[in-house]
């Protein structure tokens, strides 16, 4: 989420372009994402819808975080609570995008531990409540600092005045680290990349044992591909969040060294790499699953060409085939 520190930093138009873009490319590419769930009955199986989750939480990003991000950095004037609810927005859909990211490891680990039973425990109602409840569980973590855990005991202020908008004057740094950062970053991302682990070991353990069965060869030989594939999802969504999380901890335990030029440009960067993720996944399901990338061919030649057919049908065994 988009930080700020005590130091006065310049309102930098370049960031503002930068960051304009980006949710530019974030809202396109994932409406194109959910168009491309929506439009291909192959796609509308729970990996893909919990993808379609993960597309939504990336759009919000676009729509909703950046721009309250840029209104963050300007300090604007606000009242207290108008600015602790416009950083909490902030948090909210990384929340959303995690436990999306945590739906999809589930799913993939009950495919393959439990390949029989599968389909009873996946049923539509079951996945509907699930992804309902990642939304909720985010959007109550999210607003925590909205009942109380938060800088007000520090700031001389009431419901009539106006303070300059910075995440750090409003937010809590004990909330963002102890709650935030290790309940709802750290542990579920823990949890995730042990679920892959498992994920691989079982495939691999399986293909082992199936080398005499071409079918069960096939299956563990998709599964593996589709496993990469959203491990790689997974992997990026570490590498752009880690450096402002990393940050934040700094703010939190050493913020006398979160001064000068450098630490600035370093909190900028962080920012817009942040940001940039949303806007990675769909050209990661472009390069790595070949339905996704047939339906975005489709959508467009329908939206620029106006041509295309109905909507797609593939069967869900082949929608998952990923490109090597």
């Amino acid at each position: 989420m988009a930080n700020s520190t005590a130091t006065e930093s310049p309102y930098n138009a370049a960031y503002i372009t930068v960051e304009t873009i980006i949710a530019g490319l974030a809202v396109l590419g994932n409406a194109l994402v959910i168009g491309a769930v929506k439009r291909n009955r192959g796609l509308r199986n729970v990996t893909f819808c919990c993808l379609g989750s993960l597309a939504l939480a990336d759009m919000a990003v676009g729509l909703v975080v950046i721009p309250l991000s840029i209104a963050v950095d300007s300090a604007l004037q606000t009242n207290f609570y108008a600015c602790l609810f416009m950083c909490c927005n902030l948090i909210i859909f990384t929340n959303a995008s995690i436990l999306s990211l945590l739906a999809i490891a589930v799913d993939r680990y009950l495919r393959i531990k439990m390949p029989t039973r599968y389909r009873t425990l996946t049923t539509k109602r079951n996945i509907w409540l699930c992804l309902l409840a990642c939304w909720l569980v985010s959007f109550v973590v999210g607003l925590v600092p909205m009942f109380g855990w938060n800088n007000s005991a520090t700031i001389q202020t009431n419901d009539s005045s106006f303070i300059q908008c910075r995440f750090t004057t409003v937010m809590s740094m004990d909330y963002m680290f102890y709650f935030n950062f290790l309940g709802w970053v750290l542990l579920p991302l823990l949890l995730i990349s042990g679920l892959y682990l498992e994920i691989f070991y079982l495939i691999r353990k399986n293909l082992n044992r199936s080398m005499t069965s071409r079918r069960s060869g096939t299956f563990y030989g998709r599964e593996y591909k589709i496993a990469k594939s959203l491990a790689l999802v997974l992997f990026l969504f570490v590498l752009c969040w880690m450096p402002i999380s990393l940050i934040n901890c700094l703010l939190f335990f050493w913020p006398h060294i979160c001064q000068g030029k450098a630490f600035i440009y370093a909190l900028y960067c962080s920012i817009l790499l942040s940001h940039s993720h949303s806007a990675m996944n769909p050209v990661v399901y472009a390069f790595k699953i070949q339905k996704f990338r047939e339906t975005y061919k489709d959508i467009v030649c329908k939206v620029v060409f106006r041509r295309g057919g109905e909507s797609l049908s593939i069967s869900e065994e082949n929608s998952l085939d990923p490109i090597s």
